[in-house]
C-alpha cells in the first residue's frame, strides 16, 4: 500500500521542475543538495508547516501530492528533536511523475485537514 505525502512549494519552482522532470527543492530557499532530503508533510502537519515557512506570505503556493509508491528514493520519518513529531523526508530527487495531484494552497486548507486556525 502506498501513501500520499504533501510538499508545499512555490508554483514557479514546480513549473521549472515539470520541465526538468525532477523536483529538487528541499524547503523554502534550500535545495535537496544543501539539505540532503526533501521535506514533506502528512495532511495534518501541513498548515503548521505553511505558517512556519511562509507566514502570511503564502500567495502563489501549491501543494504537491506525492505517491510514495512511485518514488525511487527512500522515505524516512524523522523528528527535528528527539521525541518530537516525525515528518517524512524523501532522500533523493522527486520525479515529477510521482506527483499525482497539484493543489493551490490557501490558508483555509487548515479547516480541510482538521486543524484549528
Amino acid at each position: 500500500m502506498t501513501e500520499h505525502l504533501l510538499h508545499l512549494t512555490e508554483e514557479p519552482l514546480w513549473e521549472a521542475a515539470r520541465s526538468a522532470g525532477t523536483y529538487e527543492m528541499s524547503t523554502r530557499g534550500r535545495t535537496l543538495r544543501e539539505e540532503g532530503f526533501i521535506h514533506c508533510s502528512l495532511p495534518h502537519q501541513l498548515p503548521a508547516v505553511a505558517r512556519a515557512l511562509y507566514g502570511s506570505d503564502d500567495e502563489g503556493l501549491v501543494v504537491l501530492v506525492i505517491d510514495t509508491g512511485l518514488l525511487p528514493a527512500p522515505v524516512r520519518y524523522e523528528a527535528v528533536r528527539p521525541g518530537g513529531e516525525e515528518f517524512p523526508h524523501i532522500y533523493g530527487p522527486l520525479p515529477t511523475g510521482a506527483v499525482v495531484e497539484v493543489r493551490p494552497w490557501a490558508r483555509d486548507m487548515a479547516a480541510e485537514t482538521g486543524e484549528a486556525r
